[in-house]
């Protein structure tokens, strides 16, 4: 069958070569009788033989159409940015006015997908056959993957104004300025924006960001221009803080400009017409004098104006205050502790600050406190509001919490207002951050999108990976939306930057490659976006590397990591042994599995063999491979001794508790020893080994445990325990056995576990939760009569001192189990039966150690008063003591070991 479809193909291709068949003969149905004919090959998996065979036909007969045909349906049909035949085939009907099946064509290539040519071509086609309707939807399709065509889009607007759709059209408009922005097309851009002074002249914040992209790529006087035309609708609409916005923006460009110095002029003595000393400020100022830097004038005369009767000041020493009167050069001011004061208006100027009637300085000194209390806990978006416009709209988290607590909101509210607050600020539209502090926020005149949120964190973002962080989060957006397509100007913005590096390659460092990788990933989803001038092969990319390691170490972001991966495991002949030479770099599952599933158990061990020749400079990766792969068939068949692996393991761990206390790179060492620690410990590597070893290993094992410095000495304990269990006669490296028992710390394996437990407990449940009360308590502020942080902080201290001695008292401890009790003499683990001579009676007590001690019930330590004078006495001796002023006289009759 499949040879039977090559055939059936080669023939066709022979009799359109032979009979030279015309245009004209050529219908639809020709080529869906072709689909049929493609189908087959697509399902035989022939599509590479056909392919080949067609472009060998298209080499001598570049027009059959045959050939274009198929050739250019397999090549679009594997998402290859290949359209260049079917586009050549496009043409030729085109030339000849056979529109149904240009319009057959066109949609063809869009099955595959957007694509820019096709949906030119298919609104073409529709415009020659009159469907106008169907042309205009196509070219909302079009624009929304060609970034470039501003013309079509401008049509767009045109006709939604015509069918007094004002909302669509002024969406249309803004993407048409933009787009002409970009052509650097002054003419056009500057007719669209006397269209959207029309319909949308108080969307200031889209004309002052349009503003500054046509300063810096057509030029700042048109920039000017373009202000100077938006100017008059604030004017005459008496919007005099806008307008004055405007002319500020103007007098940036052109500090000279007489138009701008004139009319700011006419703006201040119309918004302060009512002001008593209006006409004296702006001669004091030197506002109206060419001469004067026209910035410093604006600044002297908005300093001055603010002065005037009924307005609110703020003096460093003396707080808030209001402005009674100003009389010549006198200013009188009534602040809450100093009232009547008067002060020159030169000196006012200098040492008071303006504050607004709604600041919040304001408020506090003319509102009841409980007032504002309610104000600001029942009404978050005011309360955020107020706080940072009273900080010159720009304030963090911290900053606004300094001007509520403790003042308005006691700690404990401020908790739970904070939660609240955060995520207004994260979702509320009102709210933005700042360009050039990502973590300070304002109160923005319109509402913001979260696509225009997320462009100015792009823009703020100095790092390469954190735009890549902050694009990767746009795109999920879309996603999650549902919105189809990329049809914003500020994600092709974004997408641009990228772009740029693959633009401009000079050295091939990480930005490039994460780079290539992050558009591929982009242009996979959205085809179209194909920048054409621009290769998206890999292969030629890692041939220009000429450090592979510090090129793969420096890519930050994760996914980029992985796919630099992907890409060199499909693109590079000595994948495996790359892969073995960056695995330290990227410790992941991934390289272990594509290595052991494509059969290089080899590189594997040449891995495992690597790095465990140089375990000690490459700990990381080396305690990672161990930890995730000592179980993996491929470690196994290698044959290893275990016993190996766990000296290599203690050594690291003994290591890094020696950089830990030199203080070298702490943290780092400090995870490093944890992993260690709980795969030879928690998960009790070394324990079912010693269950199991031989003494000679045993020996090994045990000699470089013990001589771990800062290891827990339960652990040892433990350890040494288990050894004895199995061979009680056991030798112990370095220590000497006595003949008598040591006076030292005795304890029963019961005792000695529960302490451990009390120890464990003490470092994991209550020293992380008394951290955590520590830092609630900070929070709070105000330490000095922080009492919350006061109790914390002794908490800590108790469970410092608790669990030193606990682990003091653990590694002197000596575990006595009840098979090594002698009963020849008094001792632990012994009963002692006693003749009291002085009342003739009959006395017990166990002689146990200090944790079992309970006199109670005639339980005692062989470290007490008592248990000491008894302790090495034997069966028939006469005892006579004194203790605490008190008498004693026994005689030992008996002694038997106490079960325990």
């Amino acid at each position: 069958m499949a040879e039977q479809t090559l055939t059936d193909i080669s023939e066709l291709l022979n009799q359109e070569k032979w009979t030279r068949a015309t245009l004209n003969s050529y219908t639809v149905k020709n080529f869906e009788e072709l689909d049929s004919i493609l189908e087959r090959v697509i399902n035989d998996g022939r599509q590479e033989e056909v392919l080949t065979e067609c472009e060998e036909h298209l080499q001598h007969t570049k027009n059959s159409i045959i050939a274009l045909y198929i050739s250019g349906i397999l090549q679009i049909s594997r998402q290859a940015v290949n359209d260049t035949n079917l586009v050549a085939l496009i043409n030729i009907f085109v030339d000849n006015h056979k529109w149904n099946i240009v319009a057959y064509l066109a949609n063809r290539i869009l099955d595959f997908g957007e694509n820019k040519a096709a949906l030119r071509t298919l609104a073409d086609c529709y415009n020659n056959e009159n469907q106008l309707d169907k042309m205009y939807e196509i070219w909302e399709r079009l624009i929304r993957v060609d970034f470039d065509e501003a013309d079509i889009v401008r049509r767009l607007a045109e006709r939604k104004e015509e069918q007094s759709e004002i909302e669509d059209a002024v969406e249309y408009y803004k993407k048409a300025l933009h787009r002409y922005i970009n052509k650097k097309s002054f003419n056009n851009l500057r007719e669209v924006w006397h269209k959207l002074i029309n319909y949308a002249p108080d969307e200031t914040e889209f004309f002052y960001h349009a503003e500054s992209k046509i300063a810096k790529s057509i030029s700042p006087e048109r920039a000017s221009q373009l202000l100077e035309e938006l100017f008059p609708h604030f004017k005459n609409n008496q919007r005099w803080d806008t307008a004055v916005e405007l002319l500020k923006r103007i007098l940036h460009y052109d500090p000279k400009n007489p138009f701008a110095r004139k009319e700011i002029i006419e703006c201040y003595r119309a918004k302060y017409e009512h002001h008593s000393h209006l006409e004296e400020y702006i001669k004091l100022s030197n506002l109206n004098q060419s001469w004067r830097n026209v910035h410093d004038a604006i600044t002297d005369f908005e300093k001055h104006i603010s002065f005037d009767a009924g307005n609110f000041v703020y003096h460093r020493a003396w707080g808030v205050g209001i402005i009674r009167s100003i009389d010549d050069d006198a200013v009188l001011i009534d602040f809450a502790r100093k009232r009547g004061h008067s002060m020159s208006l030169k000196m006012a100027v200098s040492s008071l600050d303006i504050l607004e009637k709604d600041h919040l300085w304001v408020l506090k000194s003319i509102w009841k406190k409980e007032k504002l209390r309610k104000k600001v806990k029942g009404d978050v978006v005011w309360a955020l509001r107020t706080v940072i416009r009273s900080c010159g709209n720009a304030a963090d988290i911290k900053r606004i919490k300094a001007e509520l607590v403790p003042s308005i909101l006691t700690p404990n509210e401020w908790t739970a207002w904070s939660a609240k607050a955060r995520n207004e600020l994260k979702t509320n539209p009102e709210f933005g951050n700042l360009n050039d502090k990502l973590d300070h926020y304002m109160v923005r005149e319109q509402p913001i999108t979260f696509e225009e949120k997320t462009f100015n964190k792009f823009k703020a973002e100095k790092g390469f990976f954190d735009r890549v962080k902050t694009l990767d989060e746009f795109m999920d957006y879309l996603e999650d939306s549902g919105i189809e397509g990329t049809d914003t100007q500020y994600f092709r913005e974004m997408f641009d930057y990228f772009v740029g590096f693959l633009r401009s390659i000079v050295t091939v460092n990480e930005y490039t490659v994460s780079s290539l990788l992050l558009v591929r990933r982009i242009v996979a989803r959205y085809p179209y976006l194909h920048p054409g001038d621009v290769s998206m092969d890999f292969l030629p990319l890692y041939e220009q590397i000429s450090d592979l390691e510090d090129v793969f170490r420096n890519i930050e972001n994760t996914e980029l990591r992985k796919e630099f991966l992907q890409n060199l495991r499909r693109n590079v002949s000595d994948w495996a042994d790359r892969y073995v030479q960056l695995f330290p770099y990227a410790l992941t599952r991934e390289i272990i599995y594509e290595l052991e599933r494509a059969g290089h158990t080899d590189k594997l061990q040449e891995l495992f063999h690597r790095l465990h020749s140089n375990y000690r400079d490459q700990r990381e990766s080396y305690i990672w491979l161990i930890r995730n792969c000592y179980q993996d068939k491929w470690f196994r068949d290698m044959g290893v001794p275990f016993e190996k692996v766990l000296i290599s393991m203690i050594h690291l761990l003994d290591i890094t508790y020696r950089d830990i206390d030199n203080k070298r790179d702490t943290t780092y060492n400090r995870k490093l020893n944890r992993q260690i620690h709980n795969f030879l410990f928690k998960d009790r590597h070394v324990a079912n080994y010693l269950a199991e070893a031989e003494q000679a290993s045993i020996t090994r094992i045990y000699t470089l445990v013990s001589d771990v410095k800062d290891l827990d000495p339960s652990i040892r304990i433990e350890l040494k325990q288990l050894i004895l269990d199995r061979f009680p006669g056991f030798k112990f490296y370095g220590e000497q056995e006595t003949e008598t028992v040591s006076r030292g710390f005795i304890t029963t394996p019961r005792s000695f576990e529960n302490k451990q437990r009390q120890l464990q407990y003490i470092q994991e449940v209550e020293v992380p939760e008394n951290s955590k009360e520590i830092s609630k308590a900070l929070a709070l502020g105000d330490l000095k009569e922080n009492a919350e942080y006061k109790a914390a902080k002794e908490r800590q201290d108790f469970l410092n001192s608790t669990a030193a001695r606990l682990k003091e008292e653990l590694e002197t401890a000596e575990v006595m189990r009840p098979d090594e009790v002698k009963t020849d003499t008094v001792s632990f683990g012994t009963r002692v039966h006693l003749k009291n001579n002085r009342t003739g009676e009959q006395e017990t007590y166990t002689i146990l150690g200090p944790w079992e001690s309970n006199p109670d019930e005639q339980v005692i330590s062989y470290l007490s008063p008592l248990g000491s004078k008894l302790y090495n006495r034997v069966s028939g001796d006469h005892l006579q003591f004194e203790i605490n002023e008190r008498k004693y006289d026994y005689v030992v009759e008996r002694i038997e070991a106490a079960g325990f």
